[in-house]
């Protein structure tokens, strides 16, 4: 008798046929042991045994009877993080129901009181990515809410970032819509089509792309207290990320917040509201980029410059008495693009008794740079001669089209043709530096008439060998051979080395 051991006993979790635990009681726990079954008081994990009665695995399922009135169609995180009630940005909760933003959780906060009166009892906390239900105030563990973790903020790893540019594969919205990521309409929220094309084709800028889709490769740069200038890092990491995602609800993405940041870091210089100039939003963006992400002059020290800076020699003679001086002042300087000025408008008109429309080979405004051709320059101050030499093209060649010009009374648009080539544009050999070729890869453009006008912008996506054209929320194909029957206002380069 004395061989006999006493049966042991063994701990597991008792599921019931609708999935709740040990019948619906919480805080307990079944001992089995032989003959019998006793219910004795759990720690704060349920543990389950096997069949065996050796594994011991811990359970992280807390499920919840309200998640079928979770409506994903209103899902829509692109707004600011704010609570439709009370406006503050603390501990705010996304009501995923109606949509709705509400803050806390506790009695008599507003997601509470949603809760109660409107018997919406499944909330998202927009900081912490965890799922709560009210009024009950418990948390819900469940891996079917993961697709909408994953909108509110996109993850990508780098297998996943080295196929971007290789494979096309397109994704399907929640409305059954297919949408093509990275090639994503933008809502104008009024008048703000301006951005809208510079962050787009600012998306297609590879290594810009590849450094903000990984919030690792910036979340850790330090700025001084009360630098408002980091948010715009921030903001565009997540404009990136929403523009990529393959797993969006929506076909569409809407800026608002990265909105927001523009006209809080740029001091309500550029306008949600009212209608811009993007050569100086791109420049501004760039160069605000730059020093938010501690950048200095050193053609290393931030993305931006990798990607964007060039170097070039200024050449000035001053103009005394109407005659150039011989002394010539050499300067070195560096530029994040360069600007081509259209030869001006005929005065009159045709046979026809039409607007002769005249056309401008693309090289021909280039040669602008080439150390060879002087211009006059004049300001309040002095006159000067001035010939510019480019010694050095950066990975992304960035050129401005100057189509419009201030005179006395208005503002007059310069209609020209541009024409330009779209693959291996052989800049290296237009100012003297070797071969380098060059790829068209964004092309911006402006339809209309100085006020009214619209801007647009076609986009190359390498993965699939293809032009698009976006305009807001307008996405289509477009042959490239309509390119250059368009007015190009800024164009983007990609050098052919890059990988």
């Amino acid at each position: 008798m004395s061989d006999l051991k006493p049966p042991v006993a063994k701990r597991m979790k008792i599921e019931t046929g609708n999935g709740e635990s040990n019948g619906g009681l919480t805080g307990v726990t079944a001992a089995v042991v032989p003959g019998k079954i006793e219910l004795v008081p759990a720690g704060p994990s349920v543990v389950k045994a096997e069949a065996g009665g050796d594994a011991v695995v811990k359970s992280k399922s807390r499920l919840c009877p309200y998640l079928d009135t979770i409506d994903r169609c209103v899902l829509d995180f692109d707004f600011e993080k704010l609570c439709s009630v009370t406006l503050s940005r603390i501990n705010v909760y996304a009501c995923l129901v109606c949509g709705k933003y509400y803050q806390g959780r506790g009695p008599a906060t507003q997601a509470y009181l949603h809760s109660v009166g409107e018997y919406h009892h499944v909330y998202l906390n927009l900081h912490t990515l965890k799922f709560y239900c009210l009024p009950d105030n418990y948390e819900i563990i469940d891996s079917s809410l993961d697709d909408i973790k994953y909108v509110l903020n996109p993850t990508f790893a780098k297998e996943h970032i080295a196929k971007l540019d290789i494979i096309a594969k397109e994704s399907r919205a929640i409305d059954g819509t297919m949408y093509l990521p990275g090639i994503v309409g933008l809502n104008n929220i009024k008048a703000n089509d301006y951005c809208n094309v510079v962050l787009q084709a600012l998306c297609h800028v590879k290594p810009l792309r590849d450094y903000f889709l990984r919030e690792e490769n910036y979340e850790k740069i330090k700025r001084p207290p009360g630098d408002n200038n980091f948010l715009l890092v921030q903001r565009f990491g997540e404009l990136m990320r929403k523009l990529w995602n393959p797993r969006n609800f929506k076909s569409h993405v809407s800026p608002h917040e990265m909105l927001q940041s523009v006209v809080l870091c740029s001091k309500k210089q550029f306008q949600i509201t009212s209608q811009g100039d993007p050569i100086i939003f791109l420049s501004w963006f760039l160069n605000a980029l730059h020093k938010a992400m501690n950048g200095n002059k050193h053609p290393k020290s931030s993305i931006i410059y990798k990607s964007f800076l060039g170097g070039m020699k200024v050449f000035t003679r001053k103009i005394e008495n109407d005659k150039a001086e011989d002394e010539e002042v050499t300067q070195e300087t560096t530029f994040l693009y360069l600007t081509c000025d259209l030869p001006a408008t005929p005065l009159f008109k045709n046979e026809l008794m039409e607007n002769i429309i005249p056309q401008v080979n693309l090289f021909t405004l280039l040669s602008k740079f080439n150390g060879i051709q002087e211009k006059e320059y004049n300001t309040y101050k002095d006159n000067a001669l001035k010939r510019f030499h480019v010694t050095s093209l950066p990975p992304f060649l960035i050129l401005y089209i100057r189509r419009f010009t201030k005179n006395t009374f208005f503002i007059e648009k310069n209609p020209t043709i541009v024409n330009f080539p779209i693959m291996s544009v052989d800049f290296g050999e237009a100012f003297g530096l070797g071969s380098m070729q060059y790829d068209l890869i964004a092309n911006i453009v402006h339809e209309g008439q100085h006020k009214g006008g619209t801007w647009r912008m076609h986009m190359y996506h390498k993965a699939n060998n293809t032009w698009y054209e976006l305009q807001d929320l307008h996405v289509k194909e477009i042959l490239p051979q309509m390119l250059t029957l368009t007015e190009p206002y800024i164009q983007i380069y990609q050098r052919q080395d890059i990988k």
